[in-house]
């Protein structure tokens, strides 16, 4: 597999990351373990995950597949801490003592000394950004923490929080919902990322399932649209204009002798600024599917016809004109 620089760090990671959300949920240990030695023998080698997945979960079972299950130098592990607020003496979100407790919990349940990238999950409002920032300094001061970057940030965040850092805690990366049908990212996030530096992990690449077709006839039982804890997560995408992108994808797809799934990881995938989209898989089908569209490199022309047909409107003051 390819592999990118993470945004201007000298970091390297795999054009395509493992995610781990269902791990310890809809993915049992033995599909996890799968799963994990099917990416890295595909060249994989960046994982993500966060403290709140399963309840901490995840994290404990990925710590237990690294270093048995594969060597602990082939897997570059990234976390997340601050989804949420909490509650006790810290204020729980992105407060200081809120997330160096987070961390260490992490570095525990993981059975690692360091974390390779270390992420805050959202935009606390109630915390002020430099100590947030704070933070993630003290983190890679210590050496728990080699690279830090943000996830779910608006533009606006992002640059302050970029401004605020400096090596060797810099920011190198923004995990943010990014495909065809979500594109909301290229108004003022995505330029904010270019300006100081981070690259784009894009999750939920595939539309939350949609882009896959599956949903064009209706729900499959199997899927995460058919489940009560999901269903709303991907009816979120399953508006009239999703069901055009879905089948301009489709007839790409056709076209070019591939699967959607392929066609929809390889666009965002070579978008500007984009590092590694995260695979969600719930099982090792479903990821050798998404490792497949490694090998696809969209012509030109379907490029540009899937760029129109998924447009977002830009305005002021994003495209100023006089």
């Amino acid at each position: 597999m390819e592999q990118r620089r993470l945004g201007d760090s000298g970091l390297r990671v795999s054009r395509m990351a493992l995610g781990t959300m269902s791990w310890g949920i809809e993915t049992d240990a033995d599909e996890a373990a799968s799963q994990l030695v099917a990416f890295v023998d595909a060249g994989g080698t960046l994982v993500d995950t966060a403290n709140v997945y399963a309840e901490g979960e995840c994290e404990r079972l990925l710590g237990s597949l690294v270093g048995d299950l594969v060597p602990r130098s082939q897997v570059l592990i990234a976390t997340k801490s601050a989804a949420r607020a909490g509650e006790g003496p810290f204020g729980g979100g992105a407060s200081r003592g809120a997330l160096l407790a987070a961390l260490d919990d992490s570095l525990r349940r993981l059975g690692v000394d360091h974390i390779d990238l270390w992420q805050v999950h959202a935009w606390d409002p109630a915390v002020p950004i430099e100590e947030t920032m704070s933070a993630l300094d003290m983190a890679v001061h210590s050496g728990r923490v080699r690279y830090v970057g943000v996830s779910n940030y608006a533009g606006w965040q992002l640059a302050t929080a970029a401004s605020l850092q400096h090596l060797p805690a810099r920011l190198v990366s923004a995990q943010m919902e990014y495909s065809l049908l979500e594109r909301g990212i290229e108004r003022e996030l995505l330029p904010a990322a270019q300006q100081h530096g981070v690259g784009i992990l894009p999750w939920a690449p595939l539309g939350r399932g949609v882009l896959t077709g599956k949903y064009r006839s209706g729900t499959p039982a199997d899927s995460r649209g058919a489940s009560n804890r999901l269903a709303p997560y991907v009816e979120h995408h399953r508006t009239e204009r999703a069901a055009r992108i879905v089948q301009a994808v489709v007839t790409a797809a056709d076209g070019l002798g591939t699967s959607p799934l392929a066609v929809a990881l390889a666009w965002v995938r070579d978008r500007p600024g984009v590092v590694a989209p995260v695979l969600g898989a719930r099982d090792t089908g479903q990821l050798t599917g998404c490792l497949a569209a490694e090998e696809l490199t969209l012509p030109p022309a379907i490029r540009a016809a899937l760029d129109d047909v998924s447009d977002i409107e830009f305005g002021y003051p994003e495209t100023r004109l006089g």
